[in-house]
């Protein structure tokens, strides 16, 4: 069992350090380094796209592992449980950034080229403005939804 918690608990670090990490380190250094915004927005773009799939692989191992852990421990999967609903949430807010917010600004970001050079009321310019919001919009909730669910199996794995 103690290899279930490791499991659970690995998947939730990887997962929620890779949203802080990209959030707070990544993103705002690539931005500050890179010459212009057009690069640091493809170099974003594509760490995104992988921690994506961090994500994703993470919440399948966390939901897999943390069900069977509460079917040993307490004789049901508890599938409803808080915990398993926020990751549910997550593994939702991340397939929705990854197959269709990010497609939509890559999209853009190919036709606009620099995006800060185009003019701030461009119709192009103005959706892809809006797509960043709600992106920005959904990694966070993403993040504050992980750390509930971080704390949450914290006090599931409480051994006294």
């Amino acid at each position: 069992m103690s290899f279930l918690r490791f499991l659970m608990l690995l998947s939730l670090v990887c997962w929620i350090g890779g949203l802080i990490f990209f959030a707070f380190v990544l993103a705002p250094t690539v931005f500050s380094v890179l010459p212009t915004t057009h690069l640091a927005g493809n170099v974003v773009g594509r760490a995104l796209t992988k921690l994506h799939w961090i994500g994703i692989v993470s919440g399948i191992i966390f939901l897999a592992s943390s069900m069977f852990y509460s079917r040993l421990t307490d004789g049901t999967a508890h599938v409803f449980a808080v915990r398993h609903v926020l990751l549910c949430l997550m593994l939702a807010l991340t397939l929705i950034s990854q197959f269709g917010i990010i497609p939509r600004m890559d999209t853009l970001r190919a036709s606009l080229g620099e995006v800060r050079s185009v003019p701030i009321d461009h119709p192009e310019r103005v959706q892809f403005d809006a797509l960043h919001v709600w992106s920005t919009r959904v990694e966070g909730a993403g993040l504050q939804l992980g750390l509930v669910a971080v704390y949450l199996t914290a006090q599931q794995l409480d051994v006294r």
